[in-house]
C-alpha cells in the first residue's frame, strides 16, 4: 500500500473504531518520528554488539526470581521482529507463520543499497525504516472484538499474506510486572507467559502468539484468530447448557491445555468460559488470555488475580493456594457451568463436598467428576495430571486407543 493509504487506515481505526488513548498517542508519536526524521544512518534501535546470547527457540524459561517491575525497565519499542534480526535468526520464535526476520533483514539491506545509490532520499528511507519496524504498519485493523481491564482486542489482517489475526493493545500500569524469558530479554508478564506457553511443539489447544511489540506506555500482541470461532461462554449461552458428550469433548481439550501450560512453567490462573475459544464447526477449543497468569512455583500464592467465581475456597479461608489444585477447582466450576447452565450456589457446593450432588440428566461418572474437582479441601481433589484418567473420560480413551 502507498504511504497515504497506510496512514489513512491507521486514522480509520482511531476515528471509526475508537480505541484507548494509548493507541492514539502511539499513532501521534509514530507520525512525529516520520515527519521529523533523524539522520538516515541512525538505526531505529542499536543492535547488541555481543551476539553470544543466542535466542534459542527451545529455551523459553523463567522463574519467580526473573520477575521485574515496570519501574526498573524502560522498553524501547522492542519487538519480536527486532529480536529475530539482532540474533540472526532465520525465523522469529513463537510462531510458524510469523513474518519476522526475513522482512526486517530485507528492509535493512535494501535501505543500505538505496542510500548508496540515492543519497538525497534520506527522509523516505527513514520513513520506510520506522514504518517497517513499528508493528501497526504490518496489519490492517478491523472492528473491535472485545475490551478488557487494560485494553482492547481488534480484528486484524496481516498485510503480507492476508492472515486473519487478533490484535491486543494493552495499556501499562505503574506496577505491571516484567519477566526475563530469554537471556536478558525482558517482557511484560502477559507476553512472556504467552511465549512460554507456545514454546516447543505447537499445541492446537493454546492460542498462538504471532507477533508482539513492547513500547514505553503500552504493548501490542498479535494472536491467531481461528475462523470461525466464538467464546465458550457464547456457545453455552446459545444452548443454555451443553449435552454431556460435548462437555466431555471440551473438558478433555481444556485439561490438556492446562497441563501443557503447567509443564511449560505457566500458571494461567483464569481458565473460564470467556477465555476459551470454540470452533463451532470442529468443536476444537483454544485457551486464550494469559493476562492474569503467573509463573509456576512449588510454594503457595498469596494473591489471587482472576475471576471471583473461579477462586478456590482455600484462598478465602487461609489466604493462600497452590497452582495445580486451584486449576482443578476452576476446571470443576467450568464443567459444572457447561452441563448445568449456571454457577454452583452454596447449597450445590455443600452437597458436592459430601459427594452427594447429582443431576437427573447427568451420568453418575459426570456427577462424580464434578464432586472430585470441587472438594473444599485441595488435598481431596483430583490431581491435575490424572484428570484424564477419570472414568468419565473412558469413552474418549477407548476412541483414541490410549486406554
Amino acid at each position: 500500500p502507498t504511504t497515504n493509504t497506510t496512514r489513512t487506515s491507521l486514522q480509520h481505526i482511531v476515528e471509526i473504531h475508537p480505541v484507548s488513548e494509548v493507541l492514539i498517542s502511539a499513532k501521534e508519536q509514530l507520525e512525529q518520528d516520520i515527519l521529523q526524521p533523524q539522520d538516515v544512518n541512525t538505526p531505529v534501535r542499536s543492535p547488541k554488539d555481543d551476539r553470544s546470547e543466542e535466542l534459542d527457540k527451545g529455551k523459553f524459561t523463567a522463574t519467580i526470581q526473573n520477575i521485574i517491575h515496570a519501574d526498573s525497565h524502560i522498553p524501547n519499542q522492542t519487538s519480536l521482529q527486532e529480536i529475530a534480526e539482532i540474533h540472526d535468526l532465520g525465523e522469529a520464535p513463537g510462531s510458524e507463520v510469523l513474518p519476522a526476520a526475513e522482512d526486517f533483514q530485507t528492509l535493512d539491506s535494501s535501505t543500505e543499497d538505496d542510500e548508496a545509490e540515492e543519497p538525497d532520499n534520506s527522509t523516505n528511507n527513514k520513513y520506510m525504516r520506522i514504518r517497517k519496524c513499528h508493528i501497526f504498519w504490518r496489519y490492517e485493523f478491523g472492528p473491535k472484538l472485545g475490551k478488557g481491564g487494560y485494553g482492547y482486542v481488534h480484528a486484524g489482517t496481516r498485510c503480507k499474506d492476508g492472515l486473519k489475526v487478533a490484535v491486543k493493545i494493552a495499556e501499562k500500569t505503574p506496577d505491571m510486572p516484567y519477566i526475563r524469558v530469554v537471556s536478558s530479554l525482558r517482557l511484560p508478564m502477559e507476553i512472556g507467559l504467552t511465549l512460554m506457553a507456545n514454546k516447543g511443539p505447537s499445541d492446537p489447544h493454546i492460542i498462538k502468539l504471532l507477533d508482539w511489540q513492547d513500547n514505553p506506555d503500552y504493548y501490542v500482541m498479535v494472536l491467531e484468530r481461528p475462523m470461525p470461532s466464538m467464546s465458550l461462554f457464547s456457545f453455552v449461552k446459545l444452548r443454555q447448557r451443553l449435552e454431556e458428550g460435548i462437555a466431555r469433548h471440551f473438558m478433555w481439550q481444556v485439561i490438556h491445555a492446562a497441563n501443557i501450560c503447567c509443564e511449560r512453567g505457566v500458571f494461567h490462573r483464569d481458565i473460564k468460559l470467556e477465555n476459551l475459544l470454540v470452533n463451532p464447526d470442529t468443536l476444537e477449543v483454544k485457551l486464550i488470555d494469559f493476562g492474569c497468569g503467573m509463573l509456576m512455583k512449588d510454594s503457595a500464592y498469596v494473591t489471587f488475580n482472576g475471576t471471583e467465581m473461579f477462586c478456590p475456597p482455600e484462598f478465602d479461608v487461609d489466604g493462600r493456594y497452590y497452582a495445580k489444585p486451584a486449576t482443578v477447582w476452576s476446571l470443576g466450576i467450568l464443567l459444572f457451568v457447561m452441563v448445568c447452565g449456571y454457577y454452583p450456589d452454596d447449597k450445590d457446593l455443600q452437597m458436592i463436598s459430601k459427594n452427594e450432588w447429582s443431576k437427573p440428566n447427568l451420568s453418575q461418572e459426570c456427577c462424580q467428576m464434578i464432586c472430585n474437582c470441587l472438594q473444599p479441601d485441595p488435598q481431596q481433589r483430583l490431581v491435575l495430571e490424572e484428570m484424564q484418567l477419570h472414568d468419565w473420560f473412558m469413552v474418549l480413551r477407548l476412541e483414541s486407543n490410549i486406554c
